[in-house]
């Protein structure tokens, strides 16, 4: 847990609730934008869900150019393609519909189209100069929180990694998050994001860097996960339980935006980008195993999770209560049909020492609350094939 200073980045207008997707024309034209890259994904696309945005911000006197091209685990040349569109197009703003793929590379995009360069330049923290360009990003996947954070990860085509860039100026200026949007996502999708977003807050909550204020973030979010995503992934018309895995995977965005993760990313990204596996996925199969690595540095914390998690400890001594927290976790996972392992996705056992080695290298391992040692790293993925 942090120590010494501190700082609390979001966006500076976060919309919520039903309709609220409907703000974005006026909002758009309130940061003067004359012109807008609309990033998205060919789902999107092809549903006419992109269209429908495009025209709510035309009506507000903005111009739009769809850019439909945002890949799963989106990569350099993506980000390069996207860049080379917002320019010949004349764009000045970049407004991002979809899950973290299309926030991932529309930050990207934008980045870079304010300082030049290619993504590569940005990798590592705080690098850029300029704030990229004005960006409001719609989320359509209650998981990601990238709508309201500073990080971006672009996969490194070349390296076969993913590269972690985590910087303020890639915060967007508002995010909008309209249950409505949502009701149509699968229930395997709305499962590994609704996980992704509680590895968000489970690996703030036991950061080295969490606070008083992404403890209260963290905690809110573990406590409606439980209760919602299981209702939302059995019926996803169920709005009530949309709307609160809304509110929890922002809330555990806000909280992992300051607080930072730990190696369940620093593996997942890794799983990501040597085999492109979808990352909500990844983080739902590894964290357990990463919270059983971590039990000895956090006890207390985890055994806190054990009660978020609205499991009886009463009578537990911590590291019993703490067990028991991990074991919810495990049970939440098997009740949504996670796959149980990375095996079952095709991975390889030769590949381990390579992922391990990467995963130790990646920004997120910063902030984990244990420090591995190389062969502990693998331990843990041969844990989770």
């Amino acid at each position: 847990m942090s120590t010494g200073q501190s700082a609390f980045h979001m966006p500076s207008v976060n919309l919520f609730g039903p309709g609220s997707v409907q703000e974005t024309g006026k909002r758009m034209a309130g940061l003067g934008a004359e012109k807008a890259l609309l990033v998205t994904d060919a789902g999107l696309h092809n549903l006419g869900i992109s269209e429908k945005v495009a025209n709510i911000i035309r009506e507000a006197g903005v111009d739009v150019h769809i850019f439909p091209k945002a890949e799963p685990n989106p990569t350099d040349q993506n980000v390069a393609d996207g860049l080379k569109v917002y320019n010949s197009e004349n764009c000045d703003s970049v407004v991002t519909l979809g899950g973290g793929s299309s926030h991932d590379a529309g930050k990207g995009i934008a980045l870079v189209a304010a300082n030049g360069g290619t993504i590569h330049d940005y990798e590592g923290v705080d690098v850029s100069r300029n704030p990229m360009v004005p960006l409001v990003a719609i989320n359509t996947t209650a998981g990601t929180g990238s709508e309201v954070t500073k990080f971006t990860i672009i996969t490194d085509s070349k390296r076969k990694i993913k590269m972690a860039i985590v910087d303020k100026h890639v915060t967007p200026a508002i995010s909008i998050n309209d249950p409505e949007l949502m009701a149509g996502m699968p229930p395997a999708l709305t499962a590994a994001t609704g996980l992704d977003a509680l590895t968000h807050a489970v690996e703030a909550y036991v950061s080295t860097a969490a606070t008083p204020i992404t403890d209260a973030l963290a905690m809110q979010a573990i406590k409606i996960i439980p209760k919602y995503l299981p209702r939302a992934v059995a019926n996803g018309q169920d709005m009530e339980a949309r709307e609160q895995m809304v509110y929890a995977q922002s809330l555990a965005g806000m909280a992992f935006n300051n607080a930072s993760l730990g190696y369940v990313h620093a593996i997942a990204h890794q799983f990501g980008g040597f085999y492109n596996y979808p990352h909500g996925v990844c983080n739902a199969i590894l964290l357990p195993h990463v919270c059983k690595f971590n039990l000895i540095a956090r006890t207390d914390r985890f055994a806190e999770i054990a009660e978020f998690l609205g499991e009886s400890v009463h009578e537990l001594s911590t590291r019993e209560a703490a067990e028991k927290g991990i074991q919810a976790i495990e049970r939440l996972a098997k009740d949504l049909n996670i796959p149980s392992g990375f095996k079952e996705l095709g991975a390889k056992e030769e590949d381990i020492p390579v992922l391990a080695e990467n995963a130790m290298k990646d920004a997120c391992a910063l902030t984990n609350p244990r420090k591995p040692k190389l062969e502990e790293v693998i331990q843990i993925i041969q844990n989770a094939m």
